[in-house]
């Protein structure tokens, strides 16, 4: 960063920052193309400030009690490190998620997750049928897997969604989760190398990924590929972190 930090307050109550930030004339506040955005909520305002601008350094601050992934120290003080360059840069590896439809090779959509990209069924009444292979290994012998879906997870979100399914974490891969099958499938940490390919056999679905508003519409026969994503998740945090499971 230059002597000027373009920086972009980001969260429900980001105006209370205001003040804050007033006493620091290295920090210019900007609504386009910062340098760093600050979040101010809890761990859902990060994974949306991620969403809206993907790799650019985000410097949370907690401002609820679901702030597990946020600085819990005062707004001046956290201010005061980030303008001293005192705060620790982080990377955190997330997911790139590619649909095609059936016998395509050119790719419906791509979207990131830096929690995880969720597969689920797209009536409540009406249970998702599905194939797994990992690159190229069929999962379960290739069997059809139906229930509610399934989740992919990077270690950042394996304290989330992951944890409530399999109630587990993980400290580096990817992680497979299985949601109400009808049969017992056993969840799974790949290698971050590995492809996780799935196919939906019978639908329809809906694709989630974090904390979006925005479901995608799965169909039968559609093919989603997983990966590690090419860009990571920057935050900085207040201290180096042991593993990406730990709290800030």
């Amino acid at each position: 960063m230059g002597d000027v930090i373009k920086a972009a307050l980001y969260g429900a109550e980001a105006d209370a920052l205001l003040p804050h930030v007033a006493k620091f004339s290295q920090v210019k506040v900007v609504e386009k193309s910062p340098d760093v955005v600050i979040c101010f909520g809890g761990d859902g305002t990060l994974l949306s400030a991620e969403l809206k601008w993907p790799g650019v350094p985000k410097v949370p601050i907690r401002n609820s009690r679901r702030g597990h992934r946020c600085i819990p120290h005062a707004p001046a003080k956290v201010l005061e490190r980030l303008v001293n360059n005192k705060l620790t840069r982080t990377e955190f590896v997330k997911i790139s998620c590619t649909v095609f439809d059936d016998g395509a090779d050119k790719p419906k959509y791509t979207v990131a997750a830096m929690n995880e990209c969720n597969v689920h069924m797209g009536h409540i009444n009406l249970a998702v049928r599905f194939k797994i292979w990992l690159d190229e290994e069929p999962f379960a012998n290739g069997i059809e897997i139906l229930g509610d879906g399934f989740i992919v997870s990077t270690p950042f979100g394996s304290t989330a969604y992951f944890n409530q399914i399999t109630r587990g974490v993980f400290y580096t891969g990817l992680g497979v989760a299985f949601k109400n099958t009808t049969e017992l499938t056993s969840h799974v940490i790949v290698p971050e190398s590995v492809v996780v390919r799935a196919q939906i056999t019978r639908g329809p679905a809906v694709l989630a990924y974090d904390n979006t508003e925005k479901y995608l519409d799965l169909r039968q026969g559609d093919r989603l590929e997983l990966r590690k994503s090419e860009t990571p998740a920057t935050v900085l945090t207040w201290s180096r972190l042991s593993n990406p499971a730990n709290g800030f």
